[in-house]
């Protein structure tokens, strides 16, 4: 319920500040859930266990093959900021507001 709107809102924060491959933050008409599966895939792996440098090299194979955007000098650095904040999420729980 609730938690989980939360969780989820939190996750696309982080997604937008602190990834967003396409740089689509701040521009109308793209929907908030773009990058929903990717940062719900990292957030369920590392749940399970899985090592966080793992995650930020699918979060960055994800920007550069499957969105084709090949690598930039920041995507390696954004995919695990990304991760990492999403690690601190999960550790934290989504109480806060």
């Amino acid at each position: 319920g609730e938690l989980l709107i939360r969780l989820l809102a939190r996750l696309r924060r982080i997604g937008w500040s602190a990834w967003d491959p396409i740089g689509l933050d701040g521009m109308p008409g793209w929907p908030e859930d773009e990058y929903d599966q990717y940062l719900l895939r990292v957030a369920s792996c590392l749940a399970e266990g899985r090592r966080p440098d793992e995650l930020a090299g699918y979060l960055a194979r994800i920007e550069c093959e499957h969105m084709g955007l090949g690598e930039r000098a920041d995507t390696q650095d954004r995919a695990a900021v990304t991760v990492a904040a999403i690690a601190r999420l999960l550790r934290e729980g989504a109480a806060e507001p």
